[in-house]
């Protein structure tokens, strides 16, 4: 059974700074690239970044352009989401998610090509 795991979240000022961490414990697996998705009180699950095992290519939502940034350690099978300049409407749960199969680009974006998810970690940003 793989499971991610996320950490960083926490409770920051607006204009402050975050580093979330997902790694998969369990067996060993190996994943064609990984998401960050996000889930505020109400709404849908959406869309926030995405990274690329094998070459790092990224992927990012328009509304965290510029001020998050998604990265990979391969060495230690880690991604991480570094969050710049924290908005109060980034304030959700951040859940981690892995595709384990070739996924085309524009679908990277959606929930459905990820087979595995973390238990999230909240965010949450005081104006």
């Amino acid at each position: 059974q793989v499971q991610l795991v996320e950490s960083g979240g926490g409770l920051v000022q607006a204009g402050g700074s975050l580093r979330l961490s997902c790694a998969p414990s369990g067996r060993p697996f190996s994943s064609y690239a990984m998401g960050w998705f996000r889930q505020a009180p109400g709404k849908e699950r959406e869309f926030v970044a995405a990274i690329k095992w094998s070459d790092g290519e990224t992927y990012y939502a328009d509304s965290v352009k510029g001020r998050f940034t998604i990265s990979r350690d391969n060495a230690k099978n880690t991604v991480y989401l570094q969050m710049n300049s924290l908005k109060p409407e980034d304030t959700a749960v951040y859940y981690c998610a892995a595709s384990s199969r070739w996924t085309p680009k524009s679908f990277l974006l959606r929930t459905s090509p990820y087979d595995y998810w973390g238990q999230g970690t909240q965010v949450t940003v005081s104006s």
